[in-house]
C-alpha cells in the first residue's frame, strides 16, 4: 500500500483538513458521553496537539481514531484525579494537638503583644522588618523595592529589632 503525499498529516492543509472534519465530532462525542463539566472544548484541542506532535507516527487513516481515543483517555483521566482529589477531601485533618491548653494561650497572648509591639513601630520599621522576615528578602532587595540605601534599611530593621526586644521578653529572631 501506497502512502499519497497528501496523507501525511505534518503538513499544514491537511492537518487542517482533518481539524475541519473531526473537531466538532470528537467535541459532541466528549460532551454527550461526559457533559459539559470535564472541559470538551479544551479536551479536543489538547488532543489536536498531540496528534500534531506525533503526526510523523500517525497514518491519515488512523487520525480519527487517534483522536477519539486520546481526548477520551484525557477525560478519564481527569475523572480519575477527580475522584482522588475527593477522597482526599472526605479525609478530615486531625484537630487536636500535643501542646497543653497553656502552652496554647501563651502563644495567643504573645502573638497578640507581638501584634501590638508591631503596631507601634513607624511605618518604615515596620514594613523593612516584614519585608525581611515574614517574606524573606534580602537588604538590597528592600532596598531597591522602597527607593532607599541599603545602610537606611538595615538601620530601619535593627531599630525595629531593639524596640521587639525592649518590648517582649524573651523576643528571639533568626
Amino acid at each position: 500500500m501506497s502512502k499519497n503525499v497528501t496523507d501525511n498529516i505534518c503538513e499544514t492543509q491537511t492537518f487542517e483538513r482533518i481539524y475541519n472534519k473531526y473537531a466538532k465530532d470528537v467535541h459532541d462525542f466528549l460532551y454527550y458521553k461526559y457533559g459539559a463539566q470535564f472541559n470538551p472544548k479544551d479536551k479536543v484541542q489538547e488532543a489536536f496537539i498531540k496528534l500534531w506532535d506525533n503526526c510523523k507516527t500517525i497514518s491519515f487513516t488512523k487520525a480519527k481514531s487517534y483522536l477519539f481515543t486520546v481526548a477520551n483517555n484525557m477525560v478519564l483521566n481527569d475523572i480519575k484525579h477527580h475522584k482522588v482529589v475527593l477522597k482526599y477531601q472526605k479525609i478530615k485533618p486531625k484537630h487536636y494537638t500535643n501542646e497543653t491548653p497553656e502552652f496554647i494561650l501563651e502563644q495567643e497572648q504573645y502573638l497578640e503583644k507581638y501584634e501590638k509591639v508591631l503596631s507601634k513601630l513607624t511605618e518604615d520599621q515596620r514594613v523593612a522588618f516584614l519585608l525581611n522576615k515574614i517574606e524573606g528578602k534580602k537588604h538590597s532587595e528592600i532596598a531597591a523595592y522602597l527607593g532607599v540605601t541599603h545602610k537606611v534599611v538595615e538601620y530601619r530593621i535593627y531599630s525595629a529589632f531593639k524596640v521587639l526586644k525592649k518590648e517582649l521578653e524573651g523576643f528571639k529572631i533568626k
